[in-house]
């Protein structure tokens, strides 16, 4: 029996390193690998694999994205690859068929894979379909353990490594070009990453977004400046001063209740 297998990663050399463990399995055929969720979506649901290695943080959605919006007739088998740290995947425990932590060595992937050949090959991933479903309403609960971790640490990729900031440290999120500036009370970290992007991956109770440049950290506020123009500028505790634009004014207003 072969096991039609998709990779989905968007660092490339995890790619490729998974595409190399995979080769060395008779028993997998692999179908296509994916840099974008958004790509995975598509192959999932053309290509209906029976396996899926899945990254979970991806530049354009979360692995969780992923799973929640394909329209498949069957669900595939998920070994989630993933940064996570070991507090976070507590619930993976329960919820997930299986998980990879990065950096995995060679032989936590060959018995992950082959705990899903054995399953594969009986038929019987049934139950697997059900802890995707929980895991899943799982994310959707307002208060849970999981979407506690995703939204207190953000994840940083800096060449083979990632590394996470503690969300409270971050102070303010400028846009620098095509990259995002995270400033903390201790360095300013360099991110390829749209702002929108990183809202989704930010607690929306803290942070908000005053101007398409510019997400603030409502913990970091020193003080508001109002202009006899209407204009309304943010003094965070450091000094830095932003100006609130007029398309994100009224939302600011909202969220801090004056």
């Amino acid at each position: 029996m072969q096991i039609a297998t998709l990779i989905i990663d968007d660092e490339p050399l995890a790619r490729q390193r998974l595409e190399n463990l995979v080769t060395d399995i008779p028993e997998i055929n692999l179908l296509a690998s994916c840099k974008t969720g958004k790509d995975a979506i598509k192959k999932i649901e053309a290509l209906e694999p029976d396996l899926v290695f899945l990254d979970i943080q991806m530049k354009d959605m979360t692995g969780f994205n992923v799973l929640e919006q394909i329209d498949a007739k069957k669900t595939p088998l998920v070994i989630f690859v993933t940064a996570y740290d070991e507090y976070a995947l507590k619930a993976f425990d329960y919820y997930a068929f299986d998980y990879l932590l990065k950096p995995f060595k060679d032989e936590r992937f060959f018995q992950s894979a082959q705990k899903a050949i054995d399953v594969l090959k009986h038929d019987n991933h049934s139950l697997f379909e059900k802890k995707i479903e929980g895991l899943l309403q799982l994310m959707q609960e307002p208060k849970n353990e999981i979407k506690a971790i995703y939204k207190n640490k953000l994840p940083i990729k800096t060449g083979n490594k990632i590394y996470f900031i503690v969300t409270d440290e971050i102070k303010y999120v400028t846009a620098s070009g095509y990259y995002a500036e995270i400033h903390t009370n201790e360095k300013k970290h360099l991110l390829r990453e749209s702002l929108t992007n990183l809202m989704n991956g930010l607690n929306h109770s803290d942070f908000i977004r005053i101007h398409r440049s510019t997400i603030i950290n409502l913990k970091h506020i020193a003080e508001l400046i109002s202009s006899n123009y209407g204009e309304v500028d943010v003094k965070m505790v450091d000094g830095e001063l932003f100006r609130i634009s007029k398309g994100y004014k009224k939302e600011f207003i909202q969220k801090i209740g004056i």
